[in-house]
């Protein structure tokens, strides 16, 4: 990255946090949620109570690394309760996260959150990822990437580099931005920098406030409904408006990025809103759709939408047959990723079906009649087994091939949400 960049992140670094809400809530998205790399890179059959070196390459404030430190000390801390139950000694940490990142303002921050924690397994290094060969970091089962590649000079070269630092068995969690989604920024951009030339930052950011004050309705900017992260700090604003250094991309350049570094596409995340079904219902078109591979799928699907901002998104590294998890048999265990299974039962109980809302856009997704009963019983310890067996305990009629096919319809809708995963027995 240039000095601009370095400079930016100096001065205003994103995404803004405060390390003492660190003892009010954990900041959990995606990638690198441990249940979720489970289910995409390792088909749900990871032990993270076992050796596991995860990159945060660009780590900004933290949100990545805390989060994977965070869960990587919590399986570590059950693995050791289960050791010392049966009379054993701990061998010690055992999951690492290595957090990089070429801004010192923002990596204090990240490591205040840490120590706000109590969090021991995170090494701070200050650097470009450009430059991560020559620093010593050795290699990682995981790598996480969000939000940076899309400001580099050359993202190829930047992806190349952390393939090289990738365990052969290993995968990576990638976030950049999505151009339909970001309809408007790019001529705003442009306009600004001929305002503001050379003025300081903080000068800058005070005309752009102004002049998004003063936007047309007819502006693509102003129309555009999913770009509202502006409105807050004044660091998210710089990110969007004022940086030197930012490109798009559409499905078909996130898939010739990938393959070019000798990687494979696993998922988009989420994946419903890569599939074209979720936005046309008509048969015939979508008869059409089913003819074509996945990224053509998923391309069709962003252009249909129309308002995806960013492409968050799974790859693996020399890896031979599936990674995904798939609930295949009755030892498959179904894990929420953070909602409640009673919850959700008793929200979804009235008209067997999840609504929601993607970026303004408002969509129902019906769900199959045992939804209801299934799910107060996924815990993310209890086998697909163990809960038909219970069904069927109250109701005869529940066998599981007739179990199984209504819990697909409702994996499919949760999963394809990012609700719900799989995780095998270790």
């Amino acid at each position: 990255m240039n000095d601009r960049v370095r400079d930016q992140y100096e001065a205003y670094p994103y995404p803004s946090r405060d390390p003492a809400e660190e003892a009010k809530r954990l900041v959990i998205g995606s990638p690198s949620n441990l249940m979720e790399l489970n289910h995409y890179l390792f088909a749900g059959r990871r032990d993270f109570s076992q050796p596991f070196r995860a990159l945060v390459a660009g780590g900004g404030t933290g949100d990545a690394a805390i989060m994977l430190a965070q869960q990587l000390a919590d399986a570590q801390q059950l693995a050791d309760a289960e050791t010392a139950s049966r009379g054993g000694d701990s061998p010690g940490q055992r999951g690492e996260v290595v957090y990089l990142d070429l801004s010192k303002s923002a990596r204090s921050i990240a490591e205040a959150r840490a120590t706000a924690r109590g969090l021991t397994n995170i090494r701070f290094v200050t650097g470009s990822i450009l430059q991560a060969a020559d620093l010593g970091l050795g290699v990682f089962d995981y790598i996480d990437c969000c939000g940076v590649l899309h400001h580099l000079s050359d993202p190829p070269a930047g992806l190349a580099v952390l393939t090289d630092l990738l365990k052969d068995d290993g995968g990576m969690g990638l976030m950049v931005y999505g151009i339909l989604g970001r309809s408007g920024v790019y001529p705003l951009q442009a306009m600004l920098r001929v305002l503001s030339g050379d003025r300081p930052l903080a000068e800058q950011v005070a005309l752009a406030r102004r002049l998004l004050a003063n936007l047309p309705s007819s502006n693509l900017f102003a129309r555009n409904p999913v770009l509202r992260d502006h409105g807050g700090s004044d660091a998210a604003l710089v990110d969007l408006l004022l940086h030197s250094q930012d490109r798009a991309y559409g499905v078909e350049e996130v898939d010739e990025l990938v393959a070019g570094c000798g990687l494979k596409l696993v998922s988009f995340i989420e994946p419903i809103r890569y599939d074209p079904a979720t936005y046309v219902k008509d048969p015939q078109l979508l008869k059409e759709f089913s003819s074509i591979d996945l990224v053509e799928r998923a391309a069709l699907a962003e252009k249909l939408a129309g308002n995806l901002k960013t492409h968050v998104f799974y790859v693996t590294k020399n890896r031979v047959g599936d990674t995904v998890a798939r609930p295949s048999g009755p030892d498959a265990i179904p894990c929420l990723r953070v909602l409640e299974g009673p919850q959700l039962a008793k929200a979804v109980g009235r008209d067997l079906s999840l609504k929601g809302e993607f970026d303004g856009l408002p969509l129902r997704f019906p769900l199959p009649r045992l939804a209801p009963a299934i799910l107060p019983w996924i815990d993310g310890q209890t086998p697909l087994g163990k809960i038909q067996e219970t069904l069927q305990d109250l109701d005869p009629r529940h066998e599981w091939s007739r179990f199984k096919v209504q819990f697909d319809q409702l994996y499919a809708v949760l999963n394809g949400l990012n609700h719900l995963f799989i995780r095998y027995p270790l």
